[in-house]
């Protein structure tokens, strides 16, 4: 386990996935705890291997925009429209998932 994410990740695993968190910060305006508490719901008890895991062969914000939004969301269209998009509820707040305070 890391500081904040509930499965083992290396070095490099570990920058990707705050690479993922810094996309649902950035593009959704989720705090870093709930883009992190996503993360670990959907991964936290997943054995990730070292980087570069499969994973790896999608950029993060493929991954953000799966664990933000259900269902699949062409978010790489240039007229994209996200405003119809249905959004995944978070983990909820005090669970095993919210690793970072607020």
């Amino acid at each position: 386990m890391t500081e904040e994410f509930t499965t083992r990740l290396d070095e490099g695993m570990l920058a990707y996935f705050r690479d993922i968190a810094d996309v649902m910060v950035e593009r959704f305006g989720v705090s870093r705890a709930e883009a992190v508490a996503r993360i670990n719901r959907a991964y936290g008890r997943s054995d990730i291997g070292p980087y570069p895991d499969i994973m790896c062969h999608e950029l993060p914000e493929h991954w953000a925009y799966g664990l933000y939004y259900a269902g699949d969301v062409p978010y790489w269209e240039p007229d994209a429209d996200p405003s119809g998009w249905e959004i995944r509820a978070a983990p909820p707040r005090g669970g095993p998932e919210w690793t970072l305070p607020g």
